[in-house]
């Protein structure tokens, strides 16, 4: 079980106001089941979670290929907000979804995906207060713990992690 995820790659985006949890759970479950983690920020730098933990980014986001990585994990917190602003960044989940590699974000990280045009027509839940604009992005919007659509993986909130983190093993074991 601890080997699952051998040889594959993660990359996990970093921003400032992330959602402690929602970064660091899958992170460590991830690690746990054995695969490289890559912590990639808008720049090399520490950042600062919502309830005060940090994370230290190893590489920039400009600095990384979509082809590097076997997924990519979108946490939450008010830093979605921030990211879905970094062209850079949007370019890196549109080379991962083009490449038909899971994507996996959950609460406010929607925005994300949003911004990087990858939702239309796909089925995903979110943070209910976005679901209008998972909407209006032309998804269809579901309210369970974890909705899988192809690559994509989204899940509601910090209490859905242990299924969002189950599905993304799934997808790449």
């Amino acid at each position: 079980m601890a080997n699952e995820l051998n040889n594959r790659t993660i990359g996990v985006l970093v921003e400032n106001l992330f959602e402690d949890l929602e970064l660091w759970y899958p992170l460590i479950r991830m690690r746990e089941a054995g695969a490289q983690t890559r912590l990639i920020g808008t720049a090399k730098t520490t950042y600062r979670g919502k309830h005060g933990l940090t994370a230290d980014a190893e590489e920039a986001v400009g600095s990384v290929r979509a082809d590097e990585l076997d997924a990519l994990i979108i946490p939450g917190g008010y830093a979605p907000d921030r990211m879905r602003r970094d062209q850079p960044l949007l370019e890196l989940v549109q080379g991962v979804a083009a490449l038909d590699r899971p994507i996996a974000f959950i609460c406010h990280a929607g925005w994300v995906p949003i911004s990087a045009e990858i939702v239309r027509g796909r089925r995903v839940t979110s943070a209910p207060s976005i679901k209008d604009d998972l909407r209006n992005a032309g998804a269809e919007w579901e309210d369970e713990a974890v909705v899988v659509d192809g690559p994509l993986i989204s899940s509601r909130h910090p209490g859905d992690l242990p299924m969002f983190c189950q599905a993304l093993i799934a997808q790449l074991s």
